[in-house]
């Protein structure tokens, strides 16, 4: 098959839940990167097939999100588009999904998209067609009962994703001081990262609009320069009513976030004819799937069929992005790989806990920041991965170009 090569990762600012970026829709967020996403690398429009948008709280504001998307940002008629999810796997999913079609022959160019805008995840009900019996019709939280449904009627989750991360707390044995310990490391290096600039270059300003006129936000809301060791053991696990040891807590888990991110897929072939300058070539990727309960160290067989594929180990790895649902399914993995939780390779600029995961971006976000990464730390290779509720995980390894 032909070889598939990643130009132009970009992403929007991370804003925090309620947050800088809770005015603007996912569309919005969408538009907003894509238009960039030419201006920057001065594609024409009208040579993409087509844009495979992930989105994970999608509603029938805009259906088939990738056309919706594209049109709005003035991609011309024939532009096609859909969406995917695969919770927090879609936005390397769309990649994933891009290089298939660019690799079979399919389509020459595809933009893969990932926008999520969990401020704006709607309510819902499933009853109102037949009627309404009794005082009301039920209104279902998109975000809570999506991770309660995620893995099917056969394997309920009444706690959701923080129970089944609590289940490797007990599992592996991870104490509430290593978790908020890594939850304090990430938001030191994510910090660190955001005061050095070294965000920058994979940014796209958003544009909010207010009564008293525009706000342009530029850097992500998530990341705390005063989080410390004291502050992060102050906080109540979120389970700690139904169990006296529970560990988890807001700090030590990631945040429900805003944000967009895209890049472009083709070869190189057709990148160097459209004047684009590659960043990444796509090595290898594999999917796994695991017990639901247990999906936080579904990445570490997801990972290792990447890397076997790709015929490396982790020896070989410069970058090590792993996606921060949790601290403890971070600690987990690591745990089952022989790995350092201050492995200066693992999430270099920090991940999910400190910047933030907005499930349909976060792929494409740490793609953004990876392709960054690896020149910047005269780096070749790197490892994407992440958890996924409800049972699987996903990973991708990239080559610099």
């Amino acid at each position: 098959m032909r070889e598939v090569v990643i130009a132009s990762p970009l992403r929007t600012p991370v804003g925090r839940f309620g947050g800088a970026l809770a005015a603007v829709p996912a569309t919005k967020l969408a538009e907003t990167v894509l238009i960039a996403l030419l201006e920057r690398s001065g594609l024409d429009p009208a040579a993409v097939d087509g844009v495979i948008a992930a989105q994970g709280y999608p509603s029938m504001e805009a259906p088939a999100f990738g056309r919706v998307a594209a049109l709005d940002a003035g991609f011309p008629v024939t532009t096609t588009g859909y969406q995917l999810d695969r919770r927090c796997g879609s936005g390397l999913q769309a990649v994933v999904n891009a290089a298939m079609e660019v690799q079979t022959g399919a389509s020459e160019v595809v933009v893969a998209l990932g926008a999520e805008s969990m401020s704006n995840a709607p309510f819902y009900t499933v009853e109102g067609r037949r009627g309404i019996v009794g005082a009301g019709l039920m209104l279902h939280d998109a975000l809570t009962r999506g991770r309660e449904t995620v893995a099917g009627r056969r394997f309920p989750s009444p706690e959701g994703n923080v129970g089944a991360a609590e289940r490797l707390r007990r599992d592996y044995g991870i104490s509430r001081e290593a978790q908020d310990a890594f939850a304090l490391q990430s938001h030191r290096r994510a910090v660190a990262a955001q005061s050095s600039g070294a965000f920058d270059a994979e940014l796209v300003p958003v544009t909010v609009p207010g009564r008293k006129g525009d706000t342009i936000v530029d850097r992500d809301e998530h990341p705390r320069a005063d989080t410390s060791l004291e502050s992060l053991a102050g906080l109540r696990p979120m389970l700690g009513r139904s169990d006296p040891d529970a560990t988890v807590t807001a700090g030590n888990a990631s945040g429900q976030n805003d944000a967009a991110a895209a890049a472009i897929v083709t070869t190189p072939e057709r990148a160097a004819a459209l004047g684009l300058t590659p960043m990444l070539r796509l090595r290898s990727w594999g999917v796994a799937g695991n017990e639901p309960a247990l999906f936080g160290v579904a990445p570490v067989p997801a990972a290792n069929l990447a890397l076997a594929r790709a015929g490396v180990g982790f020896a070989d790895l410069d970058v090590i992005e792993l996606n921060e649902a949790f601290a403890v399914q971070v600690l987990a993995c690591l745990a089952d790989w022989g790995l350092d939780a201050e492995d200066p390779r693992l999430n270099p600029r920090g991940s999910g806990i400190s910047i933030g995961h907005p499930i349909g971006a976060t792929g494409l976000r740490m793609l953004a920041t990876l392709a960054h990464e690896l020149p910047a730390l005269d780096g070749n290779l790197a490892l994407e991965t992440m958890c996924i509720g409800g049972g699987q995980a996903l990973a991708a390894v990239f080559e610099r170009v």
